[in-house]
């Protein structure tokens, strides 16, 4: 850690910017942002980071904003959050409106307050910290507030097929604890082809209801790959569509859509191959069938166009790796209620830049109970707290030392 940047001294500075990073944060959460519609707050974004006094600030051709502060030759960290929030549903359930930016009982509330614009704010402010304290990180401190994480992960995809910092810090909730993993999700398809007929005459039919029926319940039997973390992988079955609306007509075809949680190690490839076993056991004679992994077609809101299989990779980092040992023992330092490593249940951007060699980690404010829920909000000294493990992960994941 940089020379006289203790503990206490860095949660002194965090707390001397509660105020404007309470208003930051506030004012993300009153612009809605939903994936592929992200402009505004990247506007949002970008000023704060020319304000807050970073060395270069830009954005790509994603929409992804991305700041840098320059180090002194030492490993290059990223601090990674997402500008892109889910739909808040139904208005009239929610405490406090959804985008009022509410501040109340302690918390600041609505959709995106803890996934992740807590953490964005947070990261944008850590960096400012650094420039206003006169600090200097080891190496290049790059925020990168990133596009459409909720659908897949767009903008950090593209941002990881071109920039590969030693260490990213990846801003989901985990309570200001220190997050070394998560499953990976895989979106499928299983298809089965039969052939139609009235429903008058279903002898005349190869329904492909009931090969689909075999294979559902068929599917608690499949082999799972197993993790001494994560447990066994899941597999749960979705939605259901059929090439027909009419209630009299037996379909030709019929698909079933999965979402399977694979344990870090287990492949794609491998899920896919699993399942087809048990198709091809499933189908009925006359009908066929297939898996496959979806495919993925967006635009961001810059008008950039991109397509990508519908998966989202699992990551672990090892507690003994060294950027995770500095991180075990910089919030140790600066929260010991908090020094045990963490994992996440959802999938992140984390898996993105991990298949590419980056060394992920996640930390973030936040329940990680309550995103995508009516009860979203983050609490205000979580967020200042927040602010303060940025800061101490900015100055501390460089050290040689470790």
């Amino acid at each position: 850690m940089a020379e006289n940047a203790t503990p206490d001294r860095i949660l002194q500075l965090a707390r001397s910017l509660e105020g404007p990073l309470v208003d930051f944060c506030r004012r993300l959460v009153q612009t809605p942002s939903p994936s592929g519609d992200e402009g505004r707050v990247a506007e949002l974004v970008e000023a704060e980071l020319k304000a807050l006094g970073y060395d270069e600030v830009w954005r790509d051709k994603a929409g992804n904003v991305l700041g840098v502060i320059r180090g002194e030759g030492g490993p290059t960290v990223m601090f990674n959050a997402h500008m892109d929030h889910v739909d808040p549903g139904n208005p009239e359930r929610w405490p406090y409106p959804p985008f009022a930016g509410v501040i109340a009982e302690g918390y600041l509330w609505g959709r995106g307050a803890c996934d992740t614009k807590a953490a964005l704010a947070a990261q944008v402010y850590a960096g400012g910290a650094l420039k206003r304290a006169g600090l200097r990180p080891a190496g290049d401190l790059y925020v990168a507030a990133v596009v459409m994480e909720e659908v897949g992960g767009a903008g950090s995809r593209l941002l990881a097929a071109n920039f590969r910092p030693e260490v990213g810090v990846f801003g989901e909730p985990s309570g200001n604890r220190l997050a070394l993993g998560h499953r990976g999700r895989l979106e499928l398809a299983v298809r089965v082809v039969g052939r139609s007929a009235h429903a008058s005459a279903p002898e005349l039919a190869v329904n492909p209801h009931f090969s689909l029926a075999r294979f559902i319940l068929g599917l608690p039997k499949v082999e799972r790959a197993s993790h001494p973390v994560f447990g066994a992988s899941s597999c749960a079955p979705t939605l259901y569509t059929t090439d027909t609306v009419s209630t009299n007509v037996i379909p030709g075809e019929a698909t079933l859509f999965l979402d399977w949680r694979n344990v870090p190690g287990e492949r794609a490839e491998a899920v896919v191959g699993r399942l087809q076993k048990l198709l091809a056991e499933s189908l009925d004679p006359g009908a066929a069938g297939s898996v496959r992994l979806l495919e993925v077609r967006q635009k961001t809101y810059t008008g950039l166009e991109v397509n990508f299989p519908d998966e989202m990779p699992d990551f672990e980092t090892p507690a003994d790796n060294p950027y995770a040992r500095r991180a075990l023992k910089v919030l140790g330092d600066l929260f010991p209620d908090r020094a045990a490593p963490y994992y996440w249940r959802f999938a992140t951007d984390a898996g993105h830049f991990g298949r590419v060699g980056t060394v992920a980690l996640g930390f973030a404010p936040g329940d990680d109970t309550l995103p995508h829920t009516y009860e979203e909000r983050v609490g205000l000294r979580e967020l200042v707290e927040g602010l303060a493990g940025y800061i101490g992960l900015a100055l501390g994941l460089g050290r040689q030392d470790g």
